[in-house]
């Protein structure tokens, strides 16, 4: 996925309005924005038959919708990522505002710590009081948030997925007693399936954060960066249908999500061929 669409970030916005022999079709006539409309549109095909295949399949797991929605954000994240550089990682944005490699190393260090410490109010007495927090020995080991931020952009990338990947291995079987169990968020007394539902929230909150630090670094996003976030989102969408299932449940969509990204790297080779892209007067 993350080559296929850093291969259309690499086009440039006055690219986009050249013709695109999409197919190799004579009678066909298009331009080099559709390429990524194409991508698009071949992602929310393949979302609509891996959800039916799924549903058809069984009953998806109760804990297994909230790491749905956290890669969701996590790919919209992404989106905004695919046209940084590392040299933008340390810009200073002014006005006592975090870095990027602040706002990002912050983003990894919280993922880790909503399934860690939720472990924890998995594992504790159900028949007492809500304690206030829990116990400081809970992060004894934990790495710290500033450790997150450490290296290139793509590492920090890498490491986000790890984050997002660990917790739903981890915590995507819970039942329902399981996500109701009582726990705290920032003093709140709420359950652990609050906890699990806030990665998605917290992921696409410093998304903003890190949309609103680019505009201080003056670095609005071209248009072919707007149509790779939608790429980006739209794959979000379809790795979100099959997401923390049991193997037999994601198996049943394996088909049509393979047939999307083989699309995408078509469509992604295709359009960076030669003789692929003609100038808007040729014919």
């Amino acid at each position: 996925m993350t080559q296929a669409v850093t291969h259309l970030v690499e086009i440039d916005d006055d690219q986009l309005d050249r013709r695109w022999r999409w197919r190799d079709d004579p009678d066909g006539e298009t331009e080099v924005r559709y390429a990524f409309y194409r991508s698009i549109e071949a992602l929310e095909l393949a979302t609509g038959r891996a959800g039916r295949a799924v549903g058809a399949a069984g009953l998806v797991p109760p804990a297994a919708h909230a790491f749905a929605l956290a890669t969701a954000a996590r790919w919209d994240l992404h989106g905004v990522l695919a046209s940084l550089h590392d040299t933008d990682l340390d810009t200073d944005p002014g006005g006592a505002e975090w870095t990027l490699r602040q706002t990002l190393a912050h983003i990894v260090y919280v993922q880790r710590a909503y399934p860690a410490w939720s472990s924890w109010w998995l594992t504790r007495d159900q028949d007492g009081p809500l304690p206030p927090h829990a116990p400081e020995e809970v992060g004894i080991g934990f790495p710290e948030e500033a450790d997150e931020g450490i290296g290139s952009l793509n590492e920090i990338r890498h490491r986000l997925d790890e984050a997002v990947d660990a917790a739903a291995e981890r915590m995507a079987a819970l039942d329902e007693s399981q996500l109701a169990r009582g726990a705290r968020w920032s003093g709140y007394a709420v359950d652990v399936g609050f906890r699990l539902r806030r990665m998605s929230s917290h992921l696409q909150e410093h998304t903003i954060q890190v949309e609103k630090t680019l505009v201080m670094l003056g670095r609005p996003p071209r248009e072919c960066d707007r149509l790779a976030r939608l790429a980006y989102r739209a794959y979000g969408r379809l790795e979100a249908a099959v997401y923390a299932l049991p193997p037999a449940l994601a198996s049943a969509a394996r088909e049509p999500l393979v047939q999307a990204l083989d699309e995408l790297t078509e469509v992604a080779a295709h359009v960076r061929s030669p003789g692929s892209v003609t100038s808007p007067d040729a014919d």
